[in-house]
């Protein structure tokens, strides 16, 4: 077998396939690498791990490329590893990853370098068919494809009644983008747009399965979460803050990478509460995190 015909047996691999020298060097980059990521091999062949384009995060947002890299961890000791972490995406949104890597070695058994398979984990036939469903009756926001203030309110309506029914707790965040005007007035609306896209995108891959995202207007989002007490709770409002602040949109143009941060908000729900009536203090509570300095959280957990 030739050296060509294995290299198209590892392009034709749905998953995405990189292989690193023992300095960490990039020297293959598949298609599949290309698809889930956005970056070409051109891009990435040559360049080192700890340049830190692909920007690996695990979910408590710690950049693993520069403090705690599983890649560089198996070239040390030679140990197979696997590990869900998010990587970024050239359009600049947060993509999660299921990651396995192995050493290589050399003849002589030495290690030469590694080999890390990543697959997308955002479980992409789910999140289709329920868009699909949502645009029929209209529940989708054009602009950032996720729903909108009437789907918040329908998913509201089941969560409440599980609540009281079935004592099913959950609780509602309010995500505001921090200073978002000012992206507006520097770079434009549609540089402005495309962070309304990257935030919700990002947002989208941090929550759980049963989480619901909406934007509820124009830099707002509101998320429901289910199942949860305060602890986690705070979790998973971190995660998300975390993810946001750890993501970039590459300025068309330029060489510069444009980075948001988004201040917190969120309240438990009670059995007597309306859509509003939550939203309010979740709202209440995004307040005191801009009064806090932003890029923070605050939530009524009582």
């Amino acid at each position: 077998m030739t050296q060509d015909f294995y290299k198209q047996l590892i392009d034709s691999l749905y998953d995405g396939v990189y292989f690193v020298d023992a300095n960490r060097t990039i020297t293959y980059w598949n298609r599949g690498a290309e698809r889930i990521t956005g970056y070409s091999a051109a891009m990435l062949v040559g360049h080192g791990c700890a340049d830190n384009l692909l920007m690996h995060t695990d979910q408590e947002g710690t950049q693993l490329c520069l403090h705690g890299c599983p890649l560089a961890s198996t070239i040390k000791d030679g140990i197979p590893r696997e590990a869900e972490i998010f990587l970024h995406h050239k359009d600049g949104h947060r993509v999660p990853v299921s990651i396995r890597i192995a050493p290589m070695h050399d003849e002589s058994g030495n290690i030469i370098g590694a080999v890390e398979i990543f697959s997308d984990s955002s479980d992409k036939c789910k999140i289709l068919n329920e868009l699909r469903e949502l645009k029929h009756i209209a529940l989708i926001d054009t602009l950032t494809g996720l729903g909108n203030r009437r789907f918040a309110s329908l998913e509201f309506e089941r969560m409440i009644m599980a609540l009281r029914r079935y004592q099913v707790p959950f609780g509602l965040l309010f995500v505001d983008i921090d200073n978002f005007k000012d992206v507006n007035d520097t770079f434009g609306h549609e540089i402005g747009d495309q962070i309304l896209v990257m935030v919700g995108k990002t947002l989208t891959n941090a929550l759980r399965r049963p989480d619901r995202v909406s934007r509820w207007g124009g830099e707002e989002f509101v998320v429901l979460v289910p199942g949860v007490d305060g602890a986690m709770f705070r979790t998973v409002a971190e995660r998300m803050r975390r993810l946001v602040a750890a993501s970039a949109l590459p300025v068309q143009g330029t060489e510069s990478m444009l980075r948001v941060t988004v201040s917190v908000g969120g309240s438990l729900a009670v059995d007597n509460d309306t859509l509003e009536s939550l939203a309010a203090r979740a709202d209440a509570m995004m307040y005191r995190s801009k009064d806090a300095g932003r890029n923070c959280t605050t939530l009524d957990c009582s």
